[in-house]
């Protein structure tokens, strides 16, 4: 302490606490900052396509193995689909996934950048399903369309993509992790 009562600035701040900030920062950022651009993404094309397309229509925009086409999705991903009530069993899983990959986020590592990358498109695609299932007893709006003829994979939109990224790069992160693990053992 100083005479006039207060602590002295390494009193205050120890270097590792800095560095513990600094920390916690570059992980929130790449985290929210990974989701936040993916959820804006998606809702920007979602907003988009519900603008310039009316139902079912359909653009080729690369011959007819990719067309833009909307359709409302009241199921999951790729067109999964559980009956009458797929928009609550959808809306509660993904408010689960939502509460795991928070949990997850608090265990990460600042320097797992891949992981936090995985974490965030996870999230910002769940972000923007959810949103889309509050909005309209519809369904998701899907629009990207790919296939050649009668053979198409079932429509989809940007949320289901970046969760499918980020489930793959989620898993890589795992992976690599158990790796290291299992080395660091032997």
């Amino acid at each position: 302490m100083v005479p006039d009562g207060y602590p002295r600035a390494e009193e205050v701040a120890k270097p590792g606490d800095l560095a513990d900030a600094v920390s916690l920062r570059s992980r929130f950022v790449a985290f929210v900052g990974t989701a936040g651009a993916i959820l804006a993404v998606d809702l920007f094309t979602k907003f988009l396509v519900q603008h310039t397309l009316l139902p079912h229509d359909s653009i080729p925009v690369f011959g007819d193995f990719f067309r833009l086409t909307y359709i409302r999705n009241p199921g999951a991903a790729f067109g999964l689909h559980l009956g009458p009530y797929s928009r609550f069993i959808f809306l509660s899983l993904a408010f689960i996934a939502l509460g795991v990959l928070i949990m997850m986020y608090r265990h990460t590592s600042a320097a797992d950048r891949l992981r936090l990358f995985a974490i965030g498109a996870i999230a910002g695609g769940a972000l923007g399903n959810v949103i889309d299932r509050l909005r309209s007893a519809d369904g998701v709006v899907d629009f990207l369309d790919f296939g050649v003829g009668d053979l198409r994979w079932p429509v989809f939109n940007i949320a289901d993509t970046a969760v499918t990224i980020g489930a793959a790069l989620l898993l890589a992160s795992l992976w690599v992790e158990d790796q290291h693990r299992d080395r660091d053992k032997s």
